[in-house]
């Protein structure tokens, strides 16, 4: 039986540093950033400061845990 952890970690993996890069460049009310949000199950917060129609700074907290993290937590 082959085992595909280090595929699905890789997927994550990439998943989530697409994740932080649109926070980085501000990018969270896009439907791509509520796509990944879905793909990554995060359940954080989100916050973005708007002066004047500008984004002036974007971030997150981490609430963010796997299926397979929770997985490891409770063995």
């Amino acid at each position: 039986m082959k085992n595909t952890e280090p595929n699905n970690t890789n997927i994550e993996e990439k998943t989530f540093a697409e994740f932080r890069r649109k926070v980085r460049e501000s990018e969270l009310l896009s439907a791509a950033m509520q796509n990944l949000l879905r793909s990554l199950r995060f359940s954080g917060r989100l916050s973005v400061v708007v002066k004047n129609g500008s984004i002036l700074k974007s971030g997150y907290e981490e609430g963010y845990f796997s299926r397979q993290l929770e997985g490891r937590m409770i063995h």
